[in-house]
């Protein structure tokens, strides 16, 4: 659902009261005639868009809502259109008056709405939560593209990472965290991180090694191998030994559907995932 609504005399009571308990309401005041208001109105749609669950913008059109707008504009002291009232618990908390260029009007919204950061860190917590691997590791990248020193930022990171088992990336990460920050969350990441490590080679993988290594024809168990080694997270491992498969028959059983299951299980933009969708288009065309 849109966070951009038009205000009507139906829906106001409902928006700048029961929805602004929870939410960041901007209520807009402007006119389709006038042309400040028209840019305007570009850019807050714009601006809102990125604040899918914190905040909605509330249109209201004086042109077609003349009664409605003339009650809240008496009510604001409205002197000018396009302006832009912020209500927090059905109260103004901000009034911006005029057209405001998109830094003035970010710099105005970043004071009563949550940090982009913690928004990003909630948003791969919440995908991680649903088993959405690859949206959570997005997430988790921007928030540290944007404060790589932050140690929040770092701690969910590598713990995304330790989930989708790109364990060497969640080892650096951790390495940077200061010893006075290293507190439960960071004692649990790392002992998860353990674990995982102590997956990569499994007693039922160094068995399935040893079968391939004594039957290195036996394209079967260079499947089975691979299987395990995707399973373990060691995902570039179990494409190479899949792509032996594919050179050698690429029909052979489910090895090609195996193949690409295991690249898009990887996070977009993954460079191990583009490496090999190359090395596989090579084989087909």
């Amino acid at each position: 659902m849109s966070n951009i609504l038009d205000l009507t005399a139906d829906n106001f009571q409902q928006i700048l009261g029961e929805v602004s308990q929870t939410k960041l309401v901007a209520l807009m005041f402007w006119s389709p005639q006038s042309p400040e208001c028209q840019v305007f109105n570009q850019l807050i749609e714009k601006v809102v868009a990125d604040y899918p669950d914190h905040l909605v913008l509330a249109k209201l059109n004086c042109d077609v809502e003349q009664a409605l707008a003339s009650q809240l504009a008496q009510q604001i002291g409205l002197q000018a259109i396009p302006t832009t009232v912020l209500l927090k618990n059905a109260g103004p908390v901000d009034m911006l008056s005029g057209p405001q260029t998109e830094l003035q009007l970010k710099e105005a919204l970043s004071k009563h709405l949550p940090n982009p950061i913690d928004i990003l860190l909630e948003n791969a917590k919440q995908a991680l939560l649903s088993e959405d691997h690859n949206q959570a590791f997005i997430y988790a990248k921007q928030a540290y593209e944007m404060d790589s020193n932050n140690t929040k930022v770092k701690l969910v990171f590598a713990d995304i990472c330790v989930n989708i088992k790109k364990l060497d990336d969640a080892s650096a990460l951790l390495e940077t965290i200061a010893e006075n920050e290293r507190d439960p969350y960071f004692l649990n990441i790392q002992s998860k991180l353990t674990h995982a490590k102590e997956e990569l080679d499994s007693p039922e993988i160094k068995l399935a090694q040893l079968n391939v290594e004594t039957n290195p024809e036996d394209l079967s168990l260079k499947v089975e191998l691979a299987s395990l080694l995707s399973e373990a997270g060691r995902k570039e491992d179990a494409l190479s030994e899949l792509f032996i498969v594919l050179k050698k028959d690429l029909s052979f059983g489910e090895a090609k559907k195996d193949y690409l299951a295991i690249i898009e299980s990887l996070p977009q933009g993954d460079s191990i995932a583009a490496t090999f969708r190359r090395k596989l288009y090579s084989l087909l065309y």
